[in-house]
């Protein structure tokens, strides 16, 4: 099992919590600050799902005029609890 704290940067939310089980399936996910409705829905549909996937999915979306969004900060929060088992 993996799990991390990810601190974003450029966005609305704090931090994301990040709960890998060994084949590197989201067992759970969650979003301090930001957009709660919104982030409570991307959590909701990427539970289940291989933390690759996800990355490749939402990797590089921007909010706005922003160089970065939550997806984009998740897609990095993913990365680092993969390789926190390397």
């Amino acid at each position: 099992m993996k799990d991390i704290w990810y601190q974003t940067q450029g966005t609305c939310s704090k931090f994301i919590h990040v709960v890998l089980n060994d084949d590197n399936v989201i067992e759970n996910v969650q979003f301090m600050g930001g957009c709660n409705g919104n982030l409570q829905g991307i959590c909701s549909l990427i539970k289940g799902q291989k933390a690759e996937d996800v990355i490749g999915k939402v990797k590089g979306i921007r909010c706005g005029d922003k160089p970065t969004s939550c997806p984009d900060q998740l897609s990095k929060a993913l990365a680092k609890a993969i390789e926190s088992a390397l």
